[in-house]
């Protein structure tokens, strides 16, 4: 007998919670916010919110189905199963973290916060949550298919994400590093940078737009969909044994953008999540491209 499907609603702690997890109470988190010229009925509000969405996205789920809840803390450790159908309950962003850890899974955006939040990611109401799980489960229909990047080291460590990869130092280091791309004939640039930063269609309206923006906004975006990525390096610095030649282009499909550290300890994170960055050490090399997995989002 085959398992019925399961929708597993993901969310993230919020910004009330944090606070009265910190203060201890209600009271306490208040008199803290009132102190610094906030008032905590704004935040409270907005908490209600974010739990009356997920309460009715929650209660739209068919009792035929299976459920679960993880929060975003808890990705990396949550095992998907393949019936599964993600329902994101949260702002855009929370879909970008929830991208690396779900495979082809369909995943539904829905705003927790309308008005907030852009939209363009968590697409839907908790009301059309009921509407759009079957169209979730049908395959590819209503389904768009987002690009993502990856990044793949020497040995074996693999990231993805859905608006950029990130590779530098952590914290406000110096990364140095050896840079270059698979179709340049072998040719290699010795580096000392803020880190490389490489992303996609839908990266393009976050971190890599107001990078291209920076350059003079050379060159068309990429949409979601296109198989090209743009690649950025942050403030690399000119000397007698670094050059800047390498400095920003754009990926196709087949491309391949490598970097050899060459510093003590550098990371790889995608889409803000440091905590489950990778770790590079010296002489260790890094590709990155164009990911063969797509983020399936509900339409």
């Amino acid at each position: 007998m085959s398992l019925a499907p399961r929708a597993v609603l993901v969310h993230r702690t919020t910004e009330y919670e944090e606070l009265v997890a910190h203060h201890g109470t209600h009271g306490q988190a208040a008199f803290f916010l009132s102190s610094r010229g906030r008032d905590i009925a704004e935040v409270a509000e907005r908490h209600r919110r974010a739990m009356r969405a997920l309460t009715d996205a929650a209660a739209a789920v068919p009792l035929s189905w299976r459920r679960a809840q993880v929060e975003r803390a808890d990705l990396d450790r949550f095992l998907f199963a393949p019936q599964d159908v993600v329902i994101v309950v949260g702002q855009d962003g929370l879909v970008a973290n929830v991208a690396q850890y779900v495979g082809g899974r369909p995943v539904i955006g829905v705003d927790a916060d309308p008005g907030r939040n852009p939209g363009v990611l968590v697409r839907h109401r908790s009301a059309d949550v009921a509407r759009l799980l079957p169209t979730a489960l049908d395959g590819d229909s209503g389904v768009d298919e987002l690009t993502m990047v990856e990044a793949v080291t020497d040995d074996a460590q693999r990231l993805v994400a859905l608006n950029e990869i990130y590779v530098g130092a952590a914290g406000h280091r110096t990364a140095r590093y050896r840079l270059g791309l698979d179709d340049d004939r072998g040719a290699v640039e010795a580096q000392a940078s803020s880190g490389v930063l490489i992303g996609t269609g839908t990266g393009a309206t976050g971190w890599i737009r107001s990078v291209w923006q920076e350059r003079g906004g050379a060159g068309p975006l990429p949409g979601p969909t296109d198989d090209r990525l743009l690649w950025f390096v942050r403030e690399a610095w000119p000397s007698p044994v670094t050059g800047t030649r390498l400095s920003a282009g754009e990926l196709t499909a087949r491309a391949r953008l490598s970097l050899t550290v060459e510093s003590e300890r550098l990371v790889a994170f995608g889409d803000g999540m440091e905590a489950d960055a990778v770790e590079l050490t010296w002489g260790q090399t890094v590709r990155v491209g164009v990911c063969a997995e797509r983020l399936r989002l509900v339409g």
